[in-house]
């Protein structure tokens, strides 16, 4: 053979091996990758051709297939499509799937690993393949109260088992119709896909989880908590001026109207959180430091991933903030981010007694026969802060609501625990109104989170004692009355 031919040989070899390479890479190794991308239709028409599981709220399915006579043989439906679509997401032949439809999706179709068994049964018995039923935590009263509460305002409401972790309520305002997508006509999906796409109002985002905020002065807690772990005390005294001037710039701080947070332009502890005094949490921030601050943040859940089973946002606190960015990250302002779930696992790792549990939606997943597969077990996330930091600080938010800025949030005969929060966004648009509490404080049944973005119906005459503690207050009683 002369040279130019072995050479062709050898290029000819090198091409066939690079070829069956990549097949044996797309086959194999990314194939559980592929087959689980949203954006697979071929999926998408293989699991058509069997029953979708139910998703299921209080024993009703509130996401169900029926069998239709088209091409995918199923269509899904969703009973309440906007109440409950933040949670159940939607399942569409052009769009794929979100929410707890992609997360559980293997579940849902009957190819997850743990019902290898019921496909075999299935292949022997003839019977037609099913996917399991999902049951969520969340409780219909609850949700509902939650989504009246909020009204046309855009915003979010979370709220959970403190003790357990388990969802209750995860609310998001703009919704969407799940229906509208879950359609089998392309042209009609793609036209309501596009409106909501379009809608500057973002009804495809599950605030709850999917957007992060400034969480303004919710965030002291974290000043608080990282200062009682310090050793300070409710009644330790802090500079609180009428205005702060930050070291090292022309920038100041005020407080809300200006006001004086205590005489001698000094005040405790427990009073600057009852009052939400901007100038003593900024001045207490520069005093501990960025370190302290970023350490308690990290503690309660801030710079670290998580999953619901969806993914949540990431929450979080500046890397590298100077001395005056530092004062503002205390206030919950510069680039201090949190998700409505975040700041709620803050107040649920102070109602726990310190003890952070895992947040989860799903409670029980079922195989066609009804028989339990899998079914959550409460789990320890972390334990932010020591058991008398939790009680000195649960004590501090009882204050808050009783005597403070979060007096809407009061229950006649129920002692609630909160904290107000109203974060400035921009100078065009009106803040952000926050609130953050848990109740039976001496018993907690729920923590909860309520956001109303740019003050909701009172624009810029917002406060999160106005506008969000009587929403959480609808939320808390909707528990209570389980």
């Amino acid at each position: 053979m002369n040279t130019p031919l072995r050479r062709l040989s050898v290029v000819v070899i090198a091409m066939f091996v690079a070829l069956m390479a990549a097949a044996t890479w797309t086959q194999f190794v990314q194939a559980s990758t592929l087959n689980a991308d949203p954006r697979n239709v071929r999926t998408l028409y293989r699991e058509f051709d069997n029953s979708r599981g139910p998703i299921v709220i209080a024993g009703e399915p509130v996401a169900s297939s029926t069998a239709v006579d088209d091409a995918f043989k199923y269509q899904r439906a969703y009973a309440n499509g906007p109440l409950f679509a933040p949670v159940t997401g939607f399942y569409s032949v052009v769009y794929g799937r979100t929410g707890i439809e992609r997360a559980e999706n293997d579940v849902l179709t009957g190819t997850a690993d743990s019902l290898f068994l019921s496909r075999v049964q299935d292949l022997f018995t003839g019977r037609q393949p099913q996917g399991s039923s999902v049951e969520l935590t969340i409780d219909p009263a609850v949700q509902q109260a939650a989504w009246d509460a909020l009204g046309d305002q855009k915003g979010a409401v979370v709220a959970l088992d403190p003790t357990t972790g388990a969802i209750l309520a995860m609310v998001s305002r703009p919704s969407y119709d799940p229906n509208i997508l879950a359609g089998h006509s392309t042209p009609a999906v793609n036209d309501a896909y596009r409106l909501l796409a379009d809608d500057p109002t973002n009804p495809l985002i599950n605030r709850t989880i999917e957007e992060t905020y400034p969480p303004g002065s919710t965030f002291k807690l974290v000043d608080a908590a990282a200062a009682l772990e310090a050793g300070m005390t409710p009644d330790t005294q802090l500079a609180a001026p009428q205005t702060l001037a930050l070291p090292g710039s022309t920038a100041t701080i005020s407080n809300f109207g200006g006001e004086v947070c205590g005489p001698g332009e000094t005040v405790s502890l427990a009073e600057a959180l009852r009052i939400s005094c901007n100038t003593a949490f900024a001045q207490l921030g520069m005093d501990l430091g960025d370190d302290a601050l970023r350490a308690q943040a990290e503690a309660f859940g801030f710079d670290a991933e998580l999953q619901v089973p969806m993914t949540v946002a990431v929450s979080r606190f500046p890397a590298d903030p100077d001395v005056p960015q530092t004062a503002l990250s205390a206030i919950g302002q510069y680039e201090v981010r949190a998700t409505p779930l975040q700041m709620a696992l803050v107040s649920a790792a102070i109602a726990n007694g310190g003890t952070q549990m895992k947040p989860y939606l799903v409670q029980t997943v079922r195989n066609p026969d009804l028989d339990v597969i899998d079914e959550a077990s409460p789990t320890e996330l972390g334990r932010p802060v020591s058991a008398a930091t939790a009680t000195a600080l649960r004590d501090m938010m009882i204050d808050v609501v009783a005597n403070g800025t979060g007096k809407s949030a009061q229950i006649s005969g129920v002692q609630v625990a909160g904290k107000t929060g109203t974060a400035q966004t921009t100078a065009e648009a009106a803040p952000h109104a926050w609130f953050t509490a848990f109740a039976p404080a001496d018993a907690p049944r729920v923590a909860v989170a309520v956001v109303v973005e740019n003050g909701g119906s009172l624009g810029n005459e917002a406060t999160g004692g106005r506008v969000a503690a009587p929403i959480a207050r609808a939320v808390i009683e909707a528990v209570l009355a389980r």
